[in-house]
């Protein structure tokens, strides 16, 4: 069985191909999401969203609704784990000159997906097709063809363009071959949500715990109480047995033993990787599809919105035959760059600071820490560095 569709297809239904998704759509150009899943998956992912998302998220129309559902933040605490705090930057030091946003959003990856999926199928000329599993593709000069599997179905789908939003296993970078560069961290880590009461114990609302053995990272969630503890374990121990440790985890971690809920847990292998392209001629990359890197300092996700915001502009430009198709190239070169020199090496120097156990990197980590919490101009400059994420222009028609 086949099919004609004559517009964009998205794969992937997460935050990034869904802002992609959104704004091709609001283009004018009809756009099909389509995702393996039943629905927008559930477990524990990102949460905490930059300065330049929130921005993003508002041009989009979308950050009055998300305020309602999600919690606002700006204060970090960085601190050890018999509880010495090492600085504690908060963004109202912040000036309008440096961002109209000094705060982070923070709410579940889930939630922002549905918002802004509620918002894509309000226009006409979109869909999505959940449980469709996108198995191969190919292309030609004229459009892709993609091979997807629907409850033991097999069909072939035609489309003018793809995006490839599909995640770290992307289906669609396998198929054009793209080699995934880069390496995977030794460390298992572990994603858990519970209920426990940190900020009546000193806690900031995003807290780096400093340590060798016990190193984590602590994030409020929502206004209802929950909390993200995300923590390394040693690879080699059983996945299986995940859920029994996490109590011994929580121990070194949390500052008493009250009681707490645990809510849900998921376990990951992390990794820094890339493509070695974005664009693969009427394929393009977004996301973890293109480039995958650790979770401590929530540039991942940042990176991949950005991405589909600056595709959402250049593919409808192109389409529309307001630039050239080598406009696609630029997006694929800049989003590039920017993940290799600034969001893997950034994410890279966060994990290794939280568990650095060597005396004389630990001795420049902590004067890092002393001019973080003395230095009002660095404080400035740490807490706008991820507007570095958004890269240079790429010359989009005006």
């Amino acid at each position: 069985m086949s099919e004609r569709f004559n517009g964009v297809v998205v794969a992937g239904a997460g935050p990034v191909g869904l802002v992609a998704a959104l704004k091709i759509a609001r283009a004018g150009i009809p756009v099909l999401v389509l995702d393996c899943e039943p629905d927008i998956v559930q477990w524990p992912r990102a949460i905490v969203y930059h300065a330049p998302t929130v921005e993003m998220l508002d041009r989009l129309g979308l950050l009055e609704e998300l305020k309602v559902a999600g919690i606002l933040k700006q204060d970090y605490q960085f601190r050890t784990v018999d509880g010495e705090i090492l600085a504690a930057p908060h963004m109202s030091v912040l000036t309008p000159e440096d961002t109209a946003y000094p705060y982070n959003l923070h709410m579940p990856q889930h939630e922002l997906a549905s918002a802004i999926l509620r918002n894509f199928l309000t226009i006409p000329g979109t869909a999505v097709r959940w449980t469709t599993r996108v198995m191969d593709v190919t292309q030609d000069g004229d459009g892709v063809t993609l091979t997807t599997e629907t409850g033991g179905d097999t069909q072939q789908l035609r489309c003018d363009w793809l995006v490839g939003a599909d995640g770290g296993s992307s289906t669609v970078r396998r198929a054009l071959g793209l080699a995934f560069e880069g390496y995977t961290h030794p460390e298992r880590l572990v994603s858990t949500n519970l209920r426990y009461d940190f900020e009546a114990r000193g806690f900031a609302r995003a807290n780096f715990v400093i340590d060798p053995v016990y190193w984590a990272v602590i994030v409020k969630i929502d206004r209802h109480g929950l909390w993200r503890i995300t923590y390394g374990e040693d690879s080699d121990l059983p996945e299986e047995t995940v859920r029994e440790r996490i109590a011994d985890h929580y121990r070194a971690i949390l500052p008493d033993d009250g009681p707490y809920e645990l809510e849900a847990f998921a376990p990951f292998r992390v990794h820094e990787r890339s493509a070695v392209r974005f664009r693969a001629g009427r394929i393009l990359l977004a996301g973890d599809a293109a480039h995958v890197c650790n979770p401590y300092g929530g540039l991942g996700l940042t990176s991949g919105l950005l991405d589909a915001d600056l595709l959402g502009d250049a593919l409808p430009a192109v389409i529309k035959g307001a630039a050239g198709a080598d406009l696609l190239d630029r997006y694929a070169q800049e989003r590039r760059r920017v993940f290799l020199e600034v969001t893997a090496p950034t994410a890279a120097e966060n994990i290794r600071r939280l568990k650095e156990a060597d005396p004389e990197k630990k001795r420049a980590d902590n004067e890092r820490f002393r001019k973080l919490r003395d230095d009002r101009q660095f404080q400035r400059e740490a807490l706008t560095f991820t507007y570095k994420l958004v890269g240079r222009p790429i010359g989009l028609p005006q």
